[in-house]
């Protein structure tokens, strides 16, 4: 068990051991962190402290963990990609209508508190127009005697209902002539400011003494020539503001002048004062309660324009306004809440969220049918990429879809069928590189091995394939009688026409041919027969024997079949080589003089065409002349300078002679492999050397 944990263990990340511990911890330090005395106190910050960690490490670890686990299947990915698009562009735009219509649910608030305020500015100048046209024509009158300083109301016709209805002050070419402060009111009426205009008159909020005042300023002329101006001002007070937040909610204006400069409004606001007066915030209404849960509270601040009454300077008074979309709502709709169209509106409304919660259901199963095609065909594929990792190739997916990932899957099942194949391919190929490889170390058997001596002759030969058999054949052939020492030696170099197995076959049977000619010579020699003589002389000659040579294979193979063939043989008392040319690269003799004598004395290739004659020819090796026999694969191989060439091949030969003969050989073999370079190796490289010592 302890080893488990322990394998467990090292297998944890390094994030993983941390909350680990610290949760531990955190459990560990929980009932100690409960008692009440020095140690608890203590181990309770401990605690506070381990936890805090502890939720540190807890939330990246959580969230790998989730990705790990919950995010590895398709299934989860996708719909987490599904939220991702469709659910982020509805919350977003879901926040953003919401945001709106808070917005206009406050504007549409601030608006009808403006608008009812307005309204009773409207009533009080079209009052104020009517008493300032009423009270010039009485003033022109000649009958009236005007006194701008004791100006009786009774003759402008003003009652007591009419004077107690608001503030009014009189002015005669502004002059008070007539100050009727509303009953009860601690404040005498508004003055006639210098910045009233003349003829378009006022009428709006107005600050003045630090209160509050919906006043209107109405000038006329009488016809006697005097300027009758009229000023009627209202406290802004709570008994307007609740007949201005009426249906609303609550309603408060709070008068702050801000400090003003070429008219735009600054950031630093001071309240407007007059000697030790200060300005109050005036509110009205109360705030309803909640008719359901969307019935949420609105909150909601804006400005309205205000004059300051002394300057006439433009400011604008802060108004707040607490409602309910419940209210705004009947608001709006007051005039036809209870008709036809409301109630249609209203069936409409529910037959639109009927269908639409019928198309996102709809939708949604859409959704679900997609994502289970993609998820089947993504199991199915994993499944059988499992199937074939068990080595199971005949495994195929069922298919019977036409998109793209039923595509992909009969794909796999191609993919699948073609591994099958190149299996029992690979299967093949090996089978036939195994036989290749026993057809290599036969052919290697055919050539001759390195232990092939005979006196006052050093001998060395090479074949590297092309491939994996070669169609380049050479050999050497001791002649030797029983009980005697070697009185001669046989060399033949040949070529075949082709590569690979083809041509290795070819070469094997011309190499038993050629071994069964000579020592059919070698057994007729020893045989007493009245024609000895005339057959050691058949045999003893190379051109004779290529000319049986020639009649074999022309008649045992297909005419397209040939070789190029150079027999000699070496007579070892007389240090004479006598040799038959057919056809093969003329070997080279190097004397000790660096002249070279070519053998190139015979006839044509054998095989192709039949009754060929071959001559012979003879040539003597001094001590330290090198016999260099090679076929086409030496000298024939190119590159962007052309062939290596017979003379690059004597030139290594001489820059080597006095070596020994397997240090020339590889010394021409290096100069090849760099002449030909990264480039594949184009023929097979035969090689065969001798020395005379």
């Amino acid at each position: 068990m302890s080893r488990d944990l322990k394998a467990a263990w090292r297998s944890w990340s390094v994030l993983t051991r941390l909350v680990a511990l610290l949760t531990a911890l955190f459990l560990l330090l929980w009932p100690i962190s409960r008692l009440q005395n020095a140690l608890g106190s203590t181990v309770r910050d401990l605690w506070i402290l381990a936890g805090g960690l502890l939720l540190v490490c807890a939330i990246p670890w959580g969230i790998r963990q989730a990705r790990i686990r919950f995010l590895w299947s398709l299934r989860n990915k996708l719909a987490i990609t599904y939220l991702l698009i469709g659910l982020a562009p509805v919350v977003l735009f879901v926040t953003l209508v919401l945001i709106s219509a808070y917005v206009a649910a406050g504007q549409f608030a601030i608006h009808l508190v403006a608008q009812r305020i307005q309204t009773q500015l409207d009533q009080m100048q079209t009052e104020n127009t009517d008493c300032a046209i009423h009270f010039a024509r009485v003033i022109a009158r000649p009958e009236t005697k005007v006194d701008p300083h004791n100006l009786d109301p009774s003759l402008l016709g003003l009652d007591k209902a009419e004077m107690e209805r608001g503030q009014i002050a009189i002015f005669i070419d502004r002059l008070p002539a007539l100050l009727a402060p509303e009953a009860g009111m601690e404040h005498s009426p508004l003055g006639l400011p210098a910045w009233t205009p003349p003829r378009e008159g006022f009428h709006g909020i107005v600050i003045d003494d630090g209160r509050l005042y919906l006043a209107a300023i109405t000038q006329r002329h009488s016809r006697n020539g005097h300027a009758v101006t009229v000023v009627r001002s209202v406290p802004l007070d709570k008994r307007i503001m609740e007949l201005t937040a009426l249906g609303l909610g609550r309603a408060s204006l709070v008068p702050v002048l801000a400090e003003s400069t070429n008219r735009t409004l600054r950031t630093n606001f001071t309240m407007a004062r007059r000697s030790d007066d200060k300005a109050q915030s005036v509110s009205g209404g109360s705030f309803p309660g909640a008719v359901n849960l969307l019935d949420v509270p609105v909150y909601f601040f804006s400005t309205i324009p205000m004059t300051v009454w002394d300057t006439g300077a433009k400011e604008n008074v802060p108004v707040e306004v607490d409602s309910r979309p419940s209210l705004l709502y009947t608001q709006l709709f007051a005039v036809s809440i209870e008709g036809l169209m409301p109630e249609f509106i209203r069936i409409l409304l529910i037959v639109l969220c009927i269908l639409f919660a019928f198309i996102e259901a709809f939708a949604l199963y859409m959704a679900m049918r997609l994502s289970s095609t993609i998820t089947a065909s993504v199991s199915d594929l994993y499944g059988a990429t499992l199937a074939i990792d068990r080595g199971e190739l005949a495994h195929r997916i069922h298919v019977t879809r036409t998109d793209q990932l039923a595509e992909l899957s009969r794909a796999f099942n191609r993919m699948s069928g073609s591994l099958q194949r190149l299996l029992v391919e690979q299967q093949e190929k090996e089978r036939m590189q195994n036989e290749l490889s026993i057809a290599q170390e036969v052919q290697a058997n055919l050539f001759p091995s390195g232990n092939v001596k005979i006196p006052s002759l050093e001998l060395h030969g090479v074949c590297r394939p092309a491939r994996t058999v070669s169609g380049d054949y050479y050999d050497f052939i001791v002649f030797q009688d029983e009980g005697q020492p070697p009185s001669g030696l046989g060399i033949a170099i040949g070529d075949i026409s082709g590569k690979g197995i083809s041509a290795a076959l070819l070469m094997a049977t011309l190499h038993s041919a050629v071994r069964a000619y000579r020592f059919a010579s070698e057994e007729l020699s020893q045989q007493p027969h009245p024609s000895q003589d005339h057959c050691e002389a058949l045999f003893d000659s190379p051109g004779h024997i290529l000319g049986l040579l020639n009649r074999h294979l022309y008649r045992s193979t297909q005419p397209e079949k040939y070789a190029t063939l150079f027999l000699a043989q070496y007579d070892i008392a007389r240090s004479r080589l006598t040799y038959s040319n057919a056809g093969q690269l003329p070997p080279l003799v190097l004397r000790r003089d660096r002249s070279v004598h070519r053998l190139d004395k015979g006839g044509t290739v054998v095989g192709l065409m039949d009754n060929m004659d071959y001559m012979d020819d003879a040539v003597t090796l001094q001590v330290g002349d090198i016999f260099i026999g090679y076929s086409d694969g030496v000298t024939e191989p190119e590159n962007d300078f052309g062939e290596f060439g017979e003379q690059r091949l004597m030139e290594v030969v001489l820059s080597y002679r006095n070596e020994p003969l397997h240090v020339i050989s590889a010394q021409v073999l290096q100069a090849l492999d760099a002449w030909i370079g990264d480039a594949e190796q184009p023929d097979d490289i035969t090689l065969v050397l001798a020395r005379r010592v």
